[in-house]
């Protein structure tokens, strides 16, 4: 199944059931992971559709966008999240500083849950430009790119392809 076939909502409930139990209670089980990954790529299908659909600048991500963009832009201030260089993330140095953020973020909703996050914030989601993050990862530089303007010009791409057909 592709992510443009979708998926029904007895099975998103399904999958989102299991994702949301403990830990503890899973072994390797690739129905598992099969189901968190038709999450994943729904969730990152909404997020597109969300910025092709409204003002990057005017989404809110969620209840904590302002205390997410303020901690980011405090301890990475210097981040670069038009084109994310993966070692900005997966580093040795980077993942102890991410770390350490991610822990004062516990409090967001599912703030460690796996997300797909766009390398080249110009270009929709693919296997090519793409990697897993925690969702507070996600949230602290999509909200970045939404207030900084990045995301804007995947919207504006949008309203000009949709205004000529």
């Amino acid at each position: 199944m592709s992510i443009q076939d979708g998926v029904d909502a007895g099975a998103a409930l399904d999958a989102a059931s299991y994702l949301t139990r403990p830990a503890e209670e899973y072994v390797n089980d690739a129905n598992v992971e099969a189901m968190w990954a038709v999450k994943v790529a729904e969730d990152s299908e909404i997020h597109y559709n969300l910025l092709c659909s409204a003002d990057p600048k005017l989404l809110k991500l969620c209840k904590y966008d302002d205390w997410i963009y303020s901690k980011f832009r405090k301890q990475f201030a210097k981040f670069k999240i038009d084109i994310v260089d993966v070692d900005s993330l997966k580093s040795h140095i980077a993942k102890e500083k991410w770390r350490k953020f991610c822990e004062e973020l516990k409090n967001v909703e599912d703030f460690s849950f796996g997300t797909l996050l766009r390398l080249n914030a110009h270009e929709e989601y693919s296997e090519e430009n793409t990697i897993l993050v925690t969702r507070v990862q996600f949230l602290a530089i999509e909200i970045a790119r939404n207030r900084e303007g990045v995301n804007d010009r995947v919207y504006n791409q949008y309203i000009k392809q949709n205004s000529l057909s």
